[in-house]
């Protein structure tokens, strides 16, 4: 079966100190490609065929949404199947232009395209870097809300952005609320063909989603069984499908001289060439741009785009990696999606990452190693070597129906942290970068927030017992001392303390500064302040600091005890 030999798949992280560790943890290819197996290559066959029928028109309409010519979709889609082999460490992930790349890659370079690839060098050399440094650590920051605030808004924006093609109308600006309003004003002037045909695309695709996702199960007689692989087959190449057919009606109704519809047009026709990324550009006027006032114009994206790609294609890779019981090396992705970029500059590739899509159907396909993204690979060289004329007449109607059903279920709105995912939703149709800038501040001013102002459990026990919640460090000492000082020291009378430490795993000099005030204050009045369930490291600490008036149990009941005898002995 496919998920006996999907699981035979070998985990591409090599034990430490064994003498080919290092070369396999530098090229995992080493790790598998000595153990392969015949039967194997049907399959890598089978789903890099299937997965390079569903990266053609994904990745002529993804570059409509980066507002470059479609061919820039190809030239970014061919790379990362050859680079991946090599470097990658999961046997599902497929890298190649994506919607959420695209939109941030319009958003920094406004559709320019030796930016776009200038961009795509930039960021595959700060990916690499960060692979060398081990700095993967970094996309922890990025939390799990402001990811959907900004999946969410990019869905919203990507697929309204498409509603003009499916209209027909033109003159419509990219910047969100102006293309809100001026679609709307401009419904009058939509075509009824594009129309027509962008909604009957929405409905084919619509349709075969859900006859793939409504298969009954293995249990069945063969013909049913047969029948319901065709079913997932056509389902599965669906985008491929519906964009060949409506090419076809496009080219029959322009060749009997009825052009109703909205073409892609002329687009470049064979291989790019492979050359340098552009050091300088030149604008319409004719101003020449140089190399510095490019990277300068680059502005925030080239620190918002790197972590983006690194942390989709992470994400991916992980969550097809529990799937299928195999594990993988995360700086050993940003390595492979770093060189992936840099060699893409080279052939006029804009930025990439994995998509979740067409993993998904290479993962569905039964794809046994890494080497099913050459065969995806060659199809997309293929297409540009050959079939570049027949994209003249594929409708962009179209091509923004595929966009639509691939960006629909980005829009994900179940998250419990609301604010960071409402910042980061609301900002991202300003500008996608600001989103995510906005969402991680906030998201690390409430962790910040919660490191300053620690739970503390107050209860009485004839004695004061406050158990702090979480751990102590220099921004909590503060308030710490407040609530020492309000409900214990300038109490009537005055009240002892038990200080309840065991989720206290580090201290620093500002902490055992203002404990040592504490302790002074408590001796004052005459109260004592005394420490319980300490953690050896933290215990070593605080007796190497000599606090005066220190004291400290094992267990609360035994500091209660404490505190007892001692007010039963009080004269």
């Amino acid at each position: 079966s496919l998920d006996s030999v999907s699981s035979s798949f070998p985990s591409l992280s090599s034990s430490p100190g064994s003498p080919s560790s290092a070369p396999i943890a530098w090229l995992p290819i080493l790790s598998w490609l000595p153990r392969y197996k015949l039967k194997w290559l049907q399959l890598d066959l089978l789903a890099g065929l299937t997965v390079g029928l569903t990266t053609v028109p994904q990745a002529l309409a993804y570059a409509e949404v980066a507002g470059l010519p479609v061919q820039y979709g190809l030239y970014s889609s061919f790379m990362g199947g050859f680079i991946y082999t090599f470097l990658g460490t999961s046997k599902d992930v497929t890298l190649g232009p994506t919607a959420i790349m695209s939109l941030l890659c319009f958003s920094v370079v406004g559709g320019q395209p030796h930016r776009a690839v200038l961009l795509s060098l930039l960021c595959g050399l700060i990916q690499a870097g960060m692979a060398l440094l081990r700095l993967g650590f970094l996309l922890d920051f990025i939390s799990f809300p402001v990811i959907k605030g900004f999946t969410c808004a990019a869905a919203l924006t990507i697929g309204f952005g498409q509603v003009k093609n499916i209209l027909g109308v033109q003159g419509v600006p990219h910047e969100f609320f102006l293309e809100v309003y001026y679609t709307f004003y401009k419904i009058p002037e939509a075509r009824i063909g594009d129309v027509v045909l962008g909604f009957l695309c929405l409905a084919l695709l619509v349709m075969l989603l859900y006859m793939k996702m409504s298969l009954g199960s293995e249990d069945a007689p063969t013909c049913s069984r047969v029948a319901r692989k065709l079913v997932w087959a056509v389902a599965t190449m669906r985008n491929a499908l519906v964009v060949v057919a409506a090419s076809f009606v496009a080219f029959s109704c322009n060749a009997y001289g009825y052009p109703v519809f909205t073409v892609t047009g002329e687009t470049s026709q064979g291989l790019p060439p492979f050359r340098p990324p552009p050091t300088s550009d030149t604008t319409a006027n004719g101003t020449v741009v140089s190399f510095g006032e490019m990277v300068q114009g680059l502005g925030g994206g080239l620190a918002v785009i790197p972590f983006m790609g690194l942390l989709e294609s992470i994400a991916i890779a992980k969550a097809f990696a529990s799937q299928n019981d195999y594990r993988i090396d995360a700086n050993q992705e940003l390595l492979a999606i770093g060189v992936t970029n840099i060699m893409g500059s080279f052939v006029s590739a804009y930025p990439v990452t994995g998509s979740f899509g067409r993993t998904a159907v290479n993962s569905q396909t039964g794809v046994c190693t890494p080497a099913g993204g050459i065969i995806t690979s060659v199809v997309v060289l293929l297409s540009l070597a050959f079939l570049m004329p027949a994209f003249y007449y594929i409708p962009k109607a179209a091509l923004a129906a595929v966009i639509i059903c691939a960006v629909a279920p980005m829009a994900d709105y179940r998250v419990l942290d609301l604010l960071p995912f409402v910042v980061t939703f609301l900002m991202s149709f300003w500008q996608v970068q600001y989103g995510i800038v906005g969402g991680v501040a906030v998201s690390g001013a409430l962790l910040l927030y919660n490191t300053a102002r620690p739970p503390i459990k107050v209860s009485d026990h004839g004695v004061l017992v406050m158990e702090l919640g979480n751990g102590l460090s220099f921004p909590a000492t503060e308030y710490l001392s407040h609530i020492m000082h309000t409900q214990a020291l300038q109490a009537s009378p005055p009240r002892s303390v038990v200080l309840d430490c065991h989720h206290v795993s580090i201290i620093d000099y500002t902490v055992i500064s203002e404990l040592r005030d504490l302790l002074r204050q408590f001796k004052l009045r005459e109260v004592q302040l005394v420490f319980s369930r300490l953690q050896l490291s933290v215990l070593e600490v605080l007796l190497a600091a000599d606090l005066q008036g220190f004291r400290y149990t094992d267990s609360v009941e035994a500091a209660l005890q404490m505190e007892s005898e001692s007010l039963n002995t009080d004269p």
